[in-house]
């Protein structure tokens, strides 16, 4: 499906080069979309009687690799990384893309429960390095819907619960240096990634934080910081991510308040697996040539008990570069 992309996008990248310093990112959500820097769960009440649906966690399959000795230096292939992640997000503030969405409600055996719900994206990276201020500059993923199961998007389609949100943080922002202390890193050894090897790191946050849930009308989203551990698959020789996969260091209890408790509804959920896994692909774009390597896919999945759980899909394609004179490379 090829998808025309508006001139606000063209306008909004064009402008990230020379945006002149600005504390407006102080003012966006500051959650992680895929759960490195502060876990985020989304849940709304459909009834009184105690129906829910959950949204954004994550799933990775963790493969097993061949065995191989540690580096030398843990701290200069981190080093290495987030250089890497820097300069991603030098190249991709210049590349929108078409981000297709899929939400599908599961019932306990983990097979689909009623319809999925298709929402379509143009999407794109805002990250200004040269900004003033005392915090370091932070990448966020900005989103414009354009269709929700095909149709054009209404006013009630603008802000619904379970949906991605713009101004969420890019998930390779926690191995960024000003992020990396929270957590620990360990040398995992080699494994195999679409028959080429690849080094893996093996990560897990310091220190959890109280859970705490912020609602909106019947939609809530909870915080749960410092509960995921992952894996993270990297190039060999160009230290470039090439996976990352996230799940939590064990399940946890979400204690309803009293007022959203409704009719004969729970009274605590609990999240008992919350995955994701990201994986990236080699885009290659002429005039000039350059090949970044950018997202091409997400996996997530939450379960819950007490509450409904959901499978997110998330697919990057038809990728566009903007050269500061105003011209799109395919």
């Amino acid at each position: 499906m090829k998808q025309d992309f508006s001139g606000e996008a063209l306008e909004a990248v064009l402008a990230a080069a020379q945006r002149p310093p600005s504390n407006e990112d102080s003012r966006t959500d500051r959650s992680s979309s895929l759960g490195g820097l502060r876990r985020r769960f989304v849940t709304w009440c459909k009834s009184r009687v105690g129906t829910f649906a959950a949204a954004l966690g994550v799933l990775g399959i963790i493969a097993r690799g061949v065995t191989a000795q540690a580096p030398a230096d843990l701290t200069d292939v981190l080093a290495r990384v987030g250089d890497r992640v820097r300069q991603f997000y030098g190249r991709a503030q210049s590349i929108v893309c078409f981000e297709r969405v899929t939400v599908q409600p599961l019932r306990r055996d983990m097979m689909p429960e009623g319809f999925s719900r298709v929402l379509d994206f143009e999407l794109r990276i805002d990250w200004d390095a040269s900004a003033g201020g005392d915090q370091p500059p932070e990448a966020r993923i900005m989103r414009e819907l354009l269709k929700v199961n095909g149709r054009m998007p209404r006013q009630k389609d603008l802000d619904a619960c379970l949906d991605p949100k713009s101004g969420a943080l890019e998930p390779l922002a926690m191995l960024l240096p000003h992020h990396r202390e929270e957590y620990t890193f360990a040398w995992t050894g080699f494994g195999r990634l679409k028959n080429r090897r690849a080094m893996m790191l093996d990560y897990k946050s310091r220190m959890a934080g109280a859970i705490e849930g912020k609602w909106k009308g019947d939609c809530v989203s909870i915080d749960a910081p410092g509960r995921t551990k992952g894996r993270i698959w990297l190039d060999e020789m160009t230290h470039d991510v090439l996976r990352l996969d996230e799940q939590l260091t064990g399940q946890f209890e979400y204690r309803v308040p009293r007022e959203h408790w409704g009719f004969n509804g729970p009274t605590t959920w609990v999240v008992e697996r919350a995955d994701s896994s990201v994986r990236y692909r080699a885009v290659a774009f002429h005039d000039p040539e350059e090949i970044v390597l950018l997202p091409e896919s997400i996996e997530l999945l939450t379960i819950f008990r007490n509450a409904q759980s959901y499978r997110i899909s998330q697919t990057f394609s038809e990728y566009k570069r903007f050269m500061t004179a105003g011209r799109i490379i395919k």
